[in-house]
Order: C-alpha cells, then structure tokens, then sequence
C-alpha cells in the first residue's frame, strides 16, 4: 500500500459525505465536500460500486462523530483537537466550534495542500492548522504528538484511519499518545474481525493497493494495554438504526445471516469509541 493509493480513499470519503449532504433529509449540512471529491472521488465511487450502501454507512459515521465531537469539546472545554488521518475532512468549516479552539489536520502533504487550495476562500470556524506528515513513520508521528505538549486538553480523532493499519502500528500510535498527557480522549471508528473478512474479500480487490489489517477480537480492550479505555461505544448498527440509514432489506438479512454471532459481536461490527486516558494502564 502506498501513500498515494491511501489518498484515493480521502475523495472517496469526501464524495460519499456529498452525497448525503445533498439529500433532502440530510443528517449533516457539508457545501465543501462536493468540490473536494472532485472527478477522483466519483471515479473511486462509481468502480467500487454500492455506492447508496456505502454513503449510508459514512453518513452515520460522519453524523455520530459530528455529534460526539460537539458534546466532547463542549462538556470537557477540550482546546485542541488533534485530527490524524484527516483527509478532506470539513469539519472545521461545517460546524459550530468555539472559535478558540485550535484544530490540527495531520495528513499527507499532497492531501492537505488539495483542501487548503479548494478551500481558500472559506473561513472556518475555529483556529486552523494543518501539519503534513506520514504518521507510519514514528519519528514524525511522535514530532506531531509533541506539539500538543502546549495544549491543556486535547481531543484526538482517527476517523477511517485504523483499519488500514496494522495492530503494531495501531499500539505505536496509542503509546505516541499516551506519552503525551495533554491527550485526554480519543474518538476513533473501529471494526470486528467478521467486518474485516468482508472488506478484505468485498472491497480490498476493488482498492488499487489497499490493504485493510486492523479488527482487534477483543474490541476496545486491545488499547487497554497501551494506556486507554473504553468511555462508550456507538455501534454503526443501532445507530444506523436511529438514525434511518440502514441498509437495503435484502442486503440487512444477507449480513444477519452471514454473521450469525452473539448479539454483541453483531452490536460490535463496526462502530466508534469514545477511549479516555488510562492514568494507570497495565503492562
């Protein structure tokens, strides 16, 4: 997997929230993503394919984030939020943040070079930065985590970044971040290894290069051990539910069939954590 083939996915994502944007029952108001995705995100889309299935996953992704990043940096007075992996992630712009509040994108330069151009003529909502970093590679990632040391309390997100990981890289970064105590709280989606089977066997042939890694059995408790633990847990299931984006009715007794499981496997399919941090994590 190479970095320019893991950009492709940041158009993708970035068309996927377009799309559900431009509903009429949208679950998020997003004018910027559309320009974003550009002609790559729709190329990406239209080769992948189940493109309402997917963009009904992302739409509950984005609008459980939206939600749990607004009540977050509200009850906790975070001032800094740490977002790794960003992509074209819009939410500086798109969403009522205090405007003292300090937002640092950390993704790959070409990346982040495409959003600041596209967005040049936007202001967003609270104080900006973005950083170009490869966070695979330690010396940068651990450089980046250090500039939070001035920060008192700091929200890191990791949305659609951990599963193209592998889990050594996943507990390098959760070390990284647990060394820094200005980093409090982690909002990350995650997936079970029943999910991964189906991106590696579904979705991975269709990606030029791209490899998915990271279901950890044990779910949230993986992180445990290197120093954070589970607040709360939103299964995309339930909350797809909630939020009347589940998938089609053929496609929904196909999935129940497939990953005939305890219920709370099923519940754990994929959803997002909300992970604080460990003050005294096991060894």
């Amino acid at each position: 997997m190479t970095p320019a083939n893991l950009s492709e996915t940041s158009y993708w994502m970035a068309y996927m929230r377009a799309l559900e944007a431009e509903r009429p029952d949208a679950l998020f108001k997003d004018p910027y993503s559309r320009q974003l995705a550009g002609h790559i995100g729709e190329a990406v889309s239209r080769n992948l394919g189940s493109i309402q299935l997917i963009a009904n996953s992302i739409a509950v992704r984005t609008s459980v984030m939206d939600w749990l990043i607004l009540d977050t940096v509200a009850r906790m007075n975070v001032d800094l939020i740490l977002n790794i992996g960003s992509g074209l992630d819009t939410r500086p712009w798109r969403l009522g943040l205090p405007a003292r509040l300090t937002w640092m994108d950390v993704d790959l330069p070409a990346v982040l070079d495409h959003k600041s151009q596209t967005l040049a003529n936007y202001k967003p909502n609270c104080q900006y930065r973005c950083v170009g970093a490869d966070i695979l590679q330690s010396a940068q990632r651990q450089s980046i985590v250090r500039e939070c040391s001035d920060a008192g309390r700091v929200l890191v997100i990791t949305e659609g970044l951990l599963v193209y990981l592998r889990p050594a890289e996943v507990e390098g970064l959760a070390r990284d971040l647990h060394n820094q105590p200005a980093c409090l709280w982690w909002l990350t989606d995650l997936v079970g290894p029943r999910a991964l089977d189906h991106l590696r066997s579904e979705w991975a042939p269709k990606l030029r290069n791209i490899e998915f890694h990271f279901a950890p059995a044990d779910s949230t408790h993986f992180f445990g051990r290197v120093g954070w633990r589970e607040a709360e847990f939103h299964s995309s299931v339930q909350e797809a539910r909630r939020l009347r984006r589940s998938p089609p009715l053929p496609w929904l007794a196909r999935l129940l069939i497939a990953f005939s499981a305890p219920s709370e496997e099923l519940r754990r399919l994929a959803g997002i954590a909300v992970l604080v941090r460990d003050t005294s994590p096991s060894k």
